[in-house]
């Protein structure tokens, strides 16, 4: 082999090492979850707005790697009825719409607010300037959600997952430039903690409308409590 490509060959082995190297598994036990990022990841405090008009407190992981951008938006619904009652007191006398149907949507429509988040987060996504090419469910730790794969019109890719626990709306986005393999391990990489930053795996499938099933006991020394207690969980 020639200098020139020995020292080509020794750059990109370099440069894939520090790529390598750069990503961390960050953790936010103030919103439950570990992601892998590369490097620290910037925080900013936001609103999100609900499909039935609802600002709720939010924030927003970023960081960004040459061209490739990740995040992470997380959404609190914790007091999803309490702000959307509160709405529904300005609303006409005795209109539907703001009054509820009862249990299925309550005051304001919050209960399919709440239920619906993960469908409208979804449905905003695909409103973009992007071709959709694959609309998926799945889960993350057995916690379903909304996974899905865009193309964007300048060429880059973005995969985008969406999720929905203990009361907070998870959108995780992972974008690359053209020619770029899709960060599909971005939004993979999610992991989820308690209110005492212990790891959480379940034994079924959560749905963040129903109470929460038993954790995974094969980890004894992390998330090894059966039933371990889960703040707020709607019915």
């Amino acid at each position: 082999m020639r200098l020139s490509s020995c020292v080509a060959v020794l750059v990109l082995w370099s440069s894939s090492s520090t790529f390598a190297q750069d990503w961390i598994e960050f953790a936010s036990r103030q919103d439950g979850f570990t992601c892998n990022f590369p490097g620290q990841p910037t925080v900013t405090e936001t609103t999100y707005r609900s499909q039935f008009g609802a600002d709720l407190p939010a924030r927003v992981y970023s960081a960004q790697q040459g061209q490739s951008r990740y995040s992470i938006t997380v959404a609190d619904f914790s007091r999803i009825e309490q702000i959307l009652t509160e709405k529904a007191k300005a609303c006409p006398a005795g209109a539907e719409t703001c009054r509820g149907g009862g249990s299925s949507t309550g005051p304001g429509y919050w209960r399919a607010d709440y239920n619906g988040a993960i469908i409208y987060a979804t449905w905003e996504r695909m409103q973009r300037a992007a071709k959709v090419s694959q609309f998926l469910w799945n889960n993350v730790n057995l916690v379903g959600g909304h996974q899905l794969h865009l193309t964007n019109p300048d060429g880059s890719r973005s995969v985008v997952g969406i999720y929905m626990h203990n009361q907070k709306l998870y959108i995780l986005e992972g974008t690359a430039p053209e020619g770029y393999p899709e960060p599909g391990m971005f939004p993979q990489s999610l992991g989820w903690l308690d209110e005492n930053g212990e790891g959480i795996r379940y034994r079924t499938l959560y749905h963040h409308a129903f109470p929460p099933p038993p954790v995974d006991d094969r980890n004894q020394d992390g998330p090894g409590r059966i039933n371990a207690p889960q703040r707020g969980q709607r019915p």
